[in-house]
């Protein structure tokens, strides 16, 4: 659909060749599915070094967004500082794409856009993850963006959706718009189509999710009775895709549904059916590198090396479940747009990124959602490791670690919604 509001010559341009879009959330499930995928074969040594050269293969159709990526064998421990991902999915009709879209089969598109866009943060010691959303529709400044083929820098807007910069200048530019945006330095970056969302869900085995009442939606063909229920596969991307069925409708909700669907997601990544088997991480990790080669899923060059994939996973994977967050960035409605275009409230915006450059623990005074989409049913136990305590020399059981006192949390503006993986909340219909 063309945008309106969009200035005169300033047109996305089309996208071709390697800089192809991809989608969502999932795009999350991923990055982490290869990484923890690569940590659990490590200690299997051979299969370690299969996953290593197949990435490394696919390494030349990797994107540039400016930073650099040494190709390197697998090696164990946790990568140093913090680091920033930037995670976006887009609504691509090309090839099997298409039949999953009632917008492509009506041919109500314009190019391809990062309909979801996240930029995940990952703190130095202590580890801490936040997980930002990025509404589609909000309205931002594109900066000035490279050139895929290699042309004059496009120029930059003033004021466009942020969903337009990957159309305009792919996934370089995305990473452009929201370094602006942020202030922050984004080392690596990925997107992932629709098609690879669905493969990425079935060798995961599925997400838990909670509907709280009946679900049907045309637009996505999800049909999901009130409970419990278990998505992979189409499914799977119909629950990340749903907004007209659920809350007010907007996309505002559909980010709490999809933050829903992550942090169920990453209580299974943690627990010990996923991380502590090996066979599973080894599919995971060679089907993400799958849809790498068949073009669903882009890595930046510098994230195309399987160490630090590695390194990112083992920094991650046992961060308390209070401690791993997932907001929408603070918006507000822009005036007489109707309902759909929102702007930027940086004031709390800068709160948030101060907060996660200073390393604090987060506290959410917000709602779970800004377009009523889910609401916080319980709280989920964050597991136990079965730890034995070693004997010492003397055949004593040496004393328990002592114990530090927790940090004080920092409150986050109310207009930051979102929540944490220790909360379990269930998707709520449209009322």
């Amino acid at each position: 659909m063309v945008d309106a509001n969009r200035p005169v010559g300033h047109e996305p341009l089309a996208r071709h060749g390697v800089l192809r879009s991809r989608h969502p959330l999932m795009s999350m499930l991923a990055i982490l599915a290869v990484v923890l995928g690569v940590v659990g074969v490590s200690s299997v040594g051979i299969g370690a070094f299969a996953v290593w050269s197949t990435a490394s293969a696919v390494a030349d159709g990797a994107v540039d967004i400016g930073q650099d990526g040494d190709v390197v064998p697998p090696s164990l421990g946790e990568i140093e500082g913090g680091v920033n991902v930037l995670l976006a999915g887009t609504d691509s009709c090309e090839g099997a794409n298409a039949a999953l879209s009632t917008a492509c089969a009506s041919g109500d598109t314009d190019g391809e856009r990062n309909d979801v866009t996240m930029l995940v943060h990952i703190s130095d010691n202590p580890r801490r993850v936040t997980v930002v959303s990025f509404p589609r529709d909000m309205i931002v400044p594109i900066p000035a963006c490279p050139n895929e083929n290699g042309g004059e820098d496009y120029s930059a807007m003033s004021a466009q959706m942020i969903n337009a910069s990957y159309t305009y200048g792919g996934l370089a530019c995305t990473v452009r718009t929201v370094e602006a945006l942020t202030g922050e330095d984004i080392q690596f970056a990925a997107s992932i189509r629709w098609t690879g969302v669905i493969n990425m869900s079935d060798a995961i085995g599925g997400v838990d999710v909670c509907v709280a009442d009946d679900i049907s939606d045309s637009h996505t063909g999800l049909e999901l009775t009130a409970g419990q229920h278990t998505l992979q596969g189409v499914e799977a991307l119909q629950f990340l895709r749903i907004r007209h069925g659920i809350g007010d409708g907007s996309d505002l909700g559909r980010i709490s549904n999809q933050q829903q669907f992550m942090s169920s997601m990453v209580r299974k990544l943690q627990s010990d059916g996923v991380l502590a088997n090996p066979g599973v991480l080894f599919n995971l990790a060679t089907t993400a590198i799958s849809q790498v080669t068949q073009g669903q899923l882009v890595l930046s060059q510098s994230l195309a090396n399987p160490t630090l994939m590695a390194q990112i996973a083992m920094a991650v994977k046992n961060v308390p479940y209070e401690d791993i967050v997932f907001v929408q960035y603070p918006t507000r409605y822009a005036s007489g747009d109707g309902a759909s275009r929102v702007l930027p409230v940086t004031e709390s915006g800068d709160i948030l990124f101060d907060a996660l450059r200073q390393n604090v623990p987060l506290n959410l005074t917000g709602d779970a959602s800004s377009g009523y989409g889910v609401e916080v049913t319980g709280e989920a136990a964050q597991p136990t490791p079965s730890a034995t305590p070693e004997p010492t020399e003397s055949g004593a059981t040496a004393a328990p670690a002592e114990t530090t006192t927790p940090e004080a949390r920092v409150d986050l503006p109310s207009d930051i919604s979102g929540q944490t993986a220790a909360q379990v909340t269930c998707t709520v219909a449209q009322r």
